[in-house]
């Protein structure tokens, strides 16, 4: 079902499905204060004086007054100019959301454009066309300055356009539309140019993905917990209650639901000689309590973002104004995407603890590496290893990017956010505990069936014979690569969560 959007109102469960592939319906009573803001820049022009980015240079270039005469060519070259980007494409789902993003800040109507050319942009989105837009050359300001050329670039005939049918030269693909290239005027390439909607688009996919593998960690560490025949009394509520975070006691409730009616744990209440069990997994809603309420945190950030206007000048109607200010910087997105970032090695690193736990024959009483036969087998050695390696990966990546700046513009933009590749690194990072998860649903599975004939949770249970239905249990060594390839799907995929449904997870993004 397409996303009904009133600009300014947009919630992030609208953001998650637009990224999932929904269409947008913009809310049509937003046209008059868009008509409103294009008639300021008319009158702002009539008057004669000198306003940045209306009859000006841009940046360092500001104190250069511009004809009337060649307002509209200002508009073309600075989006020439500033298509600039280089490396991969974006992932067309966030360039999606991007798009998405831009309609609903130039909507609101405080950047001056035309109705028509906003029109443009969602008649792009409405037809599948979507630009091509290098993903490096962003610092998160004066705005996602490079990205957001291209895509501009796109609806005036130029670059190249990803159709429902492949990518071609943007003149072709809005030729083929019926659409011709847009002219822009007087201010509009600027309020294209300007804005966060990459950086957001970036770290809303960031987040989504993020609750995701949070989600997906709970019941793979529900099972790690079976398997290793650990104690679920480290999740009593009344340990919760005293301390008081939120996303721990709604994560400790969420882990016990899991495990609740496990025979597995039941068959080892009492007698058993262990007094505690390791951090990874006693102290699961305590590290992964604090990963829900951050994300939650971030998440809050990036609603506000995303409903906001952020390109410069904005044009205050009512008084007939347009004022010059600094909207564009994404310091707000960069802190954003810097705890997603942390949240998201927590739940990889928590993780791989439980895998060398359950590989470990003195930590988790299981067969070495979870084999049968060890020595004639590896079994589980090299997962392991290579869930090391992923957290490792996202050790180095999750090292703050909102703490660096570096100037641009001959010193005119001398602070900026570098939210952009903060924003960027998070599908890296994302896709590493996705491959971290995988591996210890598999890893978790082989250990519960060392205690056949005892059964998990009836929800745990599902999750194995989820697993079992795809991937057998492991006796003899074999080609490991494609097992781990279908637990991750399922991980990705949301089939692991699925086979949960029963049980209430709490929530990073409100319906």
């Amino acid at each position: 079902m397409p996303v009904s959007l009133t600009p300014g109102t947009a919630t992030l469960a609208d953001w998650r499905a637009i990224w999932q592939g929904a269409d947008l319906a913009l809310d049509p009573s937003c046209r008059a204060g868009v008509e409103r803001a294009a008639r300021t820049v008319s009158a702002i022009l009539e008057t004669g004086e000198p306003v940045y980015g209306i009859n000006t240079g841009f940046g360092k270039l500001a104190s250069i007054r511009i004809p009337v005469d060649d307002l509209k060519t200002l508009q073309r070259n600075i989006v020439l100019s500033h298509c600039a980007g280089v490396g991969e494409p974006m992932p067309r789902p966030v360039a999606r959301l991007m798009m998405a993003l831009k309609i609903a800040s130039l909507a609101q109507g405080f950047s001056g454009v035309r109705a028509e050319t906003l029109d443009r942009l969602s008649l792009m989105l409405e037809h599948g066309l979507i630009p091509v837009v290098p993903a490096q050359g962003s610092v998160g300001a004066s705005g996602d300055l490079a990205p957001l050329a291209h895509m501009t670039a796109a609806m005036i005939g130029v670059g190249e356009i990803e159709t429902p049918t492949g990518r071609m030269p943007a003149a072709d693909a809005l030729a083929q539309a019926g659409l011709a290239p847009h002219e822009l005027g007087a201010k509009e390439g600027l309020a294209l140019l300007n804005g966060t909607q990459f950086s957001t688009a970036y770290a809303l996919a960031g987040l989504f993905e993020a609750e995701t593998l949070y989600h997906s960690a709970l019941v793979t560490g529900a099972l790690s917990t079976d398997a290793a025949r650990g104690s679920d009394t480290p999740f009593d509520p009344r340990i919760h209650a005293v301390r008081g975070h939120r996303g721990q006691i709604e994560t400790a409730a969420a882990l016990r639901a899991l495990m609740d009616g496990s025979a597995i744990r039941a068959s080892h209440i009492t007698g058993d000689p262990r007094i505690q069990d390791p951090y990874c997994l006693r102290c699961q809603p305590q590290v992964m309590g604090a990963v829900l309420d951050l994300l939650r945190q971030a998440a809050a950030t990036l609603a506000v973002e995303a409903n906001g206007v952020s390109d410069n000048p904005l044009v205050f109607p009512d008084e007939g104004v347009a004022l010059s200010g600094g909207n564009f910087h994404a310091e707000p997105v960069a802190f954003a995407a810097d705890m997603i970032a942390m949240a998201v090695c927590e739940i990889g690193s928590l993780a791989e603890r439980r895998i060398a736990m359950l590989t470990d024959p003195a930590l988790s009483g299981l067969p070495a590496f979870l084999t049968p036969k060890p020595g004639l087998n590896s079994g589980f050695m090299i997962p392991q290893v290579t869930a090391a390696a992923l957290v490792s990966e996202n050790k180095q990546r999750a090292y703050p990017a909102s703490v660096d700046s570096i100037p641009t513009s001959a010193n005119q933009e001398d602070h900026v956010s570098m939210a952009a590749h903060g924003a960027r690194r998070l599908a890296e990072m994302t896709r590493n505990v996705a491959g971290v998860l995988g591996i210890e649903l598999l890893a978790a599975a082989q250990g519960c069936d060392f205690h056949a004939p005892l059964l998990s949770s009836v929800p745990l249970q599902a999750v194995r014979d989820l697993v079992r239905s795809v991937v057998p249990h492991l006796d003899d060594d074999r080609h490991f690569h494609p097992d781990m390839a279908a637990a991750i799907s399922m991980v990705e995929s949301g089939r692991l969560m699925r086979a949960v449904d029963a049980v209430r997870l709490p929530s990073v993004i409100a319906p």
